[in-house]
């Protein structure tokens, strides 16, 4: 089986504790209808068989709408539920012996804090990098400085593979990490906890959109 292509413009991470109560297939089919582009299961917290059941449960939803599912951390999961990719970062399993189980057979993407991550991950064969955080954010535990946009400049300048930021994006400050190198933004919070994320979505979507045209 070989990997699907990807547009990351949009790439939505779950978080059920965010969700305030709603459930996470709720959240995602609201964010799909808005817009998002790519979707990726972010279960911290749960057992494998739990983490297993999740992915299931919006995996056929996302499939009807060609929209890719994104394994975050584990390789197994991934591989289990047969997803369309996985997501490690720089404390998961090395991206090399990821790509030694999974062939080409999955998008693999990889997290980078810093120009010399994104390099390496480019070199060894990563599918996209996640940069960031770029802004201050609640919903990673990581302790790096937010590279704000000098810092995407600098890894899109080094990097051809696209580049998915995250941290701290919102309606105001999505447009700016488009322009200034971005090929998509994640984000959680921003959809997750909104009043309604299907607008959200929508207008998230609506944003990236006029700063790729601009």
């Amino acid at each position: 089986m070989k990997k699907k292509a990807a547009d990351y413009s949009l790439y939505l991470v779950t978080d059920r504790g965010l969700s305030r109560g709603r459930t996470t297939p709720e959240i995602v089919q609201a964010a799909v209808r808005g817009g998002v582009t790519c979707v990726q299961l972010r279960e911290k917290n749960c057992s494998p068989r739990e983490f297993i059941e999740q992915a299931i449960l919006i995996q056929k939803f996302l499939k009807e709408h060609h929209i890719p599912l994104i394994i975050n951390d584990r390789v197994d999961v991934a591989q289990a539920v047969k997803a369309d990719g996985v997501h490690l970062g720089q404390s998961d399993m090395p991206l090399e012996m990821a790509k030694a189980i999974l062939k080409d057979s999955m998008i693999i993407g990889i997290s980078a804090q810093s120009v010399q991550h994104a390099v390496e991950a480019e070199k060894k064969g990563a599918d996209y990098i996640g940069v960031g955080t770029i802004y201050p954010t609640l919903t990673k535990d990581d302790t790096s400085s937010p590279l704000g946009t000098e810092g995407l400049r600098e890894i899109r300048k080094n990097v051809k593979i696209p580049i998915v930021a995250i941290g701290g994006l919102n309606k105001e400050n999505s447009g700016d990490v488009i322009q200034n190198g971005a090929d998509g933004i994640a984000v959680v919070s921003a959809i997750v906890s909104a009043d309604d994320p299907e607008q959200t979505a929508r207008e998230l979507r609506e944003i990236i959109t006029g700063a790729k045209t601009s």
